[in-house]
Formats: structure tokens, C-alpha cells, sequence
């Protein structure tokens, strides 16, 4: 019980990290005139994305692989279903900007590479599946393009949304990034090496740990900041911030944890990945259909059964190895 209580409090810090990372370094965008659309795609995004990062950095550097996998896939997959599901129920979620017409195909996009790359065996006739050094690099120029892709946005100029954002000085905004660096550093570490004995101490899959513990708990930053996003009928933040949080797991924080350690597959995860898949393709479905690109609350509340139905799954047909 002290390993599982040692990773929850791990989540503190690394929550409390995100949050003044955020909020310093929205301040330090608004500075620079950078428009609230690109601060909820790219900074925001990055931010809340930033407790995954930390935990997968510190995964890949000890090879455990299952929980950086398990990690991108369980979030993304809580991202859509979870956070979109809840946000939607508060209020639907209605595109209204042009870029989110990238954001969406982008993000699918991504779960259909991540299931290519790591089935090395099914189309290769590989001795073993997983995602290399070369398909880390791969999704890092990916990740390059979707950046190259906010730059131009950037200088269009397309703030349509209004965002609270602190008014921090310059200096304030820096010293505020560092401290919410070494706060992620020390609430990922702890998680990372206190999640991988709980689970080795009770025979439970580190798949499943990073599934649903570790996931979700890196997660809370998205899920905090699209409900408080849908509360203030800023609908284009709370999508826009999940997109791009899914897009951001992937191509960047996958493709850097596959460059330090190449990331081993078990065919068990491909399941995973097909729910990541079915989970970006509903939401391409339900908010590029029908007469408004909206996402209703009847959608939202089929978007958090299913997820649930998942954690069920997860929970009772694959928790002991």
C-alpha cells in the first residue's frame, strides 16, 4: 500500500508542476503577442501534456516500456472519451474556428501510425514489434510540421477566442516555467519508479498500471482545463486543448521516449490502439456531421460509457499478467 500511496502523491507535485507551467508560460506567450488560438493548440496543450512527458522521459530512460506505451495510449484514449465525454455533457462542444479542421484528421492521423509502427511482426516478419529509434524520429518530424503549422497560424494572427490568462511580468513568467519544471521532474520521478514496484509487488501488468493509474493521473491537467474551458462556453479551448494535447503525446512525447529507448510492443497493447483509433475516428464522425460541427451531450455521454465499459474491461479480463 505505501508504493500506491507513494505514486498518488507523486501526482501532486506533477499536477501542481503542469499547472504553474501553464500559467507562466500562457502569461509569457501573452507577452509576446502570440494569439490565444496558437496559446490553447501549442502552450497550453504543451503544458498540460507535460506530466506525460516527464513520467514517459523517465520510463524510457529506465526501459520500461509498457509504461511509456501505456501511458500515450491510455491518456489519449482518456483524453477523448473522458475529459471531450464530460466536457461535452457540461456544455457541447462546438467547432468554431477553421483550425480544429486540421487538428482532428491530424490527431487521427496519429493513432493510425502509432498501431502501424508497433506491428513490426504483422508487416515485416520481424523478430519483434515495437517503435524504433528510426519511427521516434519519424513522429518528431511530424511533430515538426504540426509546430511549422502553428507558426503560420501564429502570424495570420486568428485569436477568436478569449482566454484568462495571468498578467505575470517576463521575469516573473521564467521564474514560474522553472519552478513548475522541477516540480514535473520530482512527481514524475517518484511516480515512475513507485508505479513500477506496486505493480510488480501485487503481479499486476505495467500495461494496466499506465492504462488507468498513471494516465488518468497525468491527464488531470487536460480534464481540469477543458471543463473550466466548457463552464466558460470557451468551446474552441476545450477541444482545441485535447487535439493538441493527443497530437503533442504522440508525435512528440512518443517519438522522443522511442530516440532514448525503443519502445517494445506486446501484441495484448494492439487492442489499445484500436480503441485510440475508434475513439479519434467518433470524434471526427460526431463533429463533422450533422448540421452543426458540434459534439452533443447525448455524444459526450456515449463517449464516457464507453470509456467506462474500457476501464471495466482493462480492470477485470487483463489485470494479472
Amino acid at each position: 500500500m505505501l508504493y500506491l500511496l507513494f505514486t498518488i502523491i507523486g501526482f501532486f507535485p506533477l499536477i501542481w508542476g503542469a499547472h504553474i507551467l501553464v500559467d507562466s508560460a500562457s502569461a509569457l506567450a501573452k507577452r509576446l503577442d502570440i494569439p490565444n488560438i496558437v496559446i490553447g493548440l501549442t502552450i497550453v496543450a504543451f503544458g498540460t501534456s507535460s506530466p506525460e512527458l516527464v513520467v514517459n522521459l523517465f520510463a524510457a530512460i529506465n526501459n520500461d516500456t509498457d509504461i511509456v506505451m501505456g501511458n500515450i495510449i491510455g491518456s489519449n484514449i482518456f483524453n477523448i472519451l473522458g475529459i471531450l465525454g464530460i466536457s461535452a455533457i457540461v456544455y457541447p462542444l462546438s467547432v468554431k474556428s477553421n483550425t480544429t479542421w486540421i487538428e482532428i484528421p491530424l490527431a487521427l492521423l496519429s493513432a493510425l501510425l502509432v498501431i502501424v509502427t508497433s506491428n513490426d511482426i504483422l508487416f515485416d516478419n520481424a523478430v519483434w514489434s515495437g517503435i524504433s529509434r528510426v519511427d521516434g524520429m519519424v513522429f518528431l518530424l511530424f511533430f515538426l510540421v504540426f509546430l511549422g503549422y502553428n507558426i503560420k497560424l501564429a502570424k495570420a494572427g486568428n485569436d477568436d477566442e478569449d482566454m484568462r490568462i495571468k498578467d505575470y511580468t517576463i521575469r516573473k513568467s521564467i521564474i514560474g516555467i522553472l519552478i513548475g519544471l522541477v516540480l514535473l521532474v520530482i512527481g514524475g520521478r517518484v511516480i515512475v519508479v513507485y508505479s513500477v514496484e506496486f505493480a510488480r509487488l501485487l503481479n499486476i501488468s505495467e500495461r494496466i498500471i499506465a492504462l488507468t493509474i498513471i494516465s488518468i493521473g497525468t491527464s488531470l491537467p487536460e480534464l481540469a482545463t477543458s471543463i473550466t474551458a466548457a463552464m466558460k462556453r470557451n468551446v474552441d479551448i476545450a477541444i482545441g486543448n485535447v487535439v493538441g494535447s493527443n497530437i503533442f503525446n504522440i508525435f512528440l512525447i512518443l517519438g522522443l521516449s522511442a530516440v532514448i529507448s525503443p519502445v517494445r510492443v506486446l501484441p495484448i497493447s494492439n487492442t489499445d490502439m484500436i480503441v485510440n483509433i475508434v475513439s479519434s475516428l467518433m470524434l471526427f464522425i460526431f463533429v463533422f456531421t450533422g448540421k452543426e460541427n458540434k459534439l452533443e451531450r447525448w455524444e459526450g455521454s456515449i463517449f464516457l460509457f464507453l470509456y467506462c465499459f474500457y476501464l471495466i474491461y482493462l480492470l477485470i479480463g487483463n489485470t494479472v499478467i
